[in-house]
C-alpha cells in the first residue's frame, strides 16, 4: 500500500478506486482525466488513455489545507516504486501499473502500430511526462536495470513494467516459430538503452493459467450438480 503523507497545501492524483483509508483532514473532488491541451483534443486524449490505456475515465484529487495521510492501492499483489518523472526523464509504463502522480505528471498514450506495440497487457502503455512523482504497482518484485548507450535488455512481454523513454524498443518473436509457439514464451521486448528498465518477477498470465488449473474441477463439480 501506497502511504502519502500531504503537508498543508498539497495535493495528489489518484486513480479512481484507489483510495483504502484517509484522514478527515483530507478533501477528495473527483474529475475527467485531463490531456495537456484544453477543447477537443484535450478531451479526446482523455478518452484515448481511459479507453485504449484502459485506465479510469476519472480520478481522485486529495488535497488537505491542514495536512494529513493517505492510503492507495492498485490491483497487482507486488512492489510499489517511486519514479522521478522531469523534464528529459518521462517514461513509458504499463498501464495496469499506475496508482498515482503529483499534479504536474501528465498521462498519455502511445501508439506504436501492431509491430512495436505487441505487449502482454495489451497494445497500448502510458506515456508518462511533466514533472513530479510517479508510484506505480507491480505483480512481484521489482527488478531494476540501468542499460548503458546502446546496451540491450531482452524481456518477457508479460514482465515488462515501465522503462525510461529515452530507450528504444521493439516487439519480436523469440527464436523462430516453433520457440515462439513451443516455448511457452512468446513474444519479447529488446529493449536499448540509455535508460532504466523496471521489470516484475511474476507472470500474470501464467498465474492465472495455475489458478485456473486449481479451481476448473470444482467449477465442473458445481456445473455437473
Amino acid at each position: 500500500m501506497l502511504e502519502v503523507e500531504l503537508e498543508p497545501g498539497e495535493c495528489i492524483t489518484a486513480e479512481a478506486g484507489s483510495l483504502t483509508y484517509m484522514d478527515p483532514t483530507i478533501e477528495i473532488g473527483t474529475r475527467m482525466r485531463r490531456g495537456e491541451e484544453g477543447g477537443v483534443g484535450g478531451f479526446l486524449k482523455t478518452l484515448g488513455v481511459s479507453v485504449l490505456g484502459q485506465q479510469s475515465f476519472f480520478v481522485n484529487d486529495l488535497y488537505t489545507e491542514s495536512g494529513g495521510r493517505v492510503g492507495l492501492v492498485s490491483a497487482p499483489i507486488g512492489d510499489i516504486q517511486r519514479l522521478e518523472v522531469q523534464p528529459g526523464q518521462s517514461y513509458i509504463v504499463q498501464k495496469s501499473s499506475y496508482i498515482a502522480s503529483t499534479q504536474d505528471v501528465q498521462l498519455d498514450i502511445q501508439w506504436q502500430g501492431f509491430t512495436k506495440g505487441i505487449f502482454g497487457q495489451g497494445l497500448f502503455m502510458i506515456r508518462v511526462s511533466g514533472e513530479g512523482d510517479l508510484f506505480i504497482n507491480t505483480f512481484g518484485a521489482i527488478d531494476t536495470h540501468i542499460l548503458q548507450p546502446g546496451q540491450k535488455l531482452i524481456v518477457d512481454n508479460f514482465h515488462l513494467v515501465a522503462f525510461s523513454d529515452s530507450c528504444q524498443y521493439e516487439v519480436k518473436r523469440i527464436g523462430g516459430w516453433k520457440e515462439t509457439i513451443l516455448s511457452g514464451e512468446g513474444l519479447v521486448v529488446e529493449v536499448t538503452g540509455p535508460g532504466v528498465v523496471y521489470i516484475q518477477t511474476k507472470n500474470l498470465r501464467e498465474f492465472a493459467e495455475w489458478l485456473w488449473t486449481v479451481i476448473e474441477p470444482k467449477v465442473r463439480q458445481t456445473r455437473a450438480r
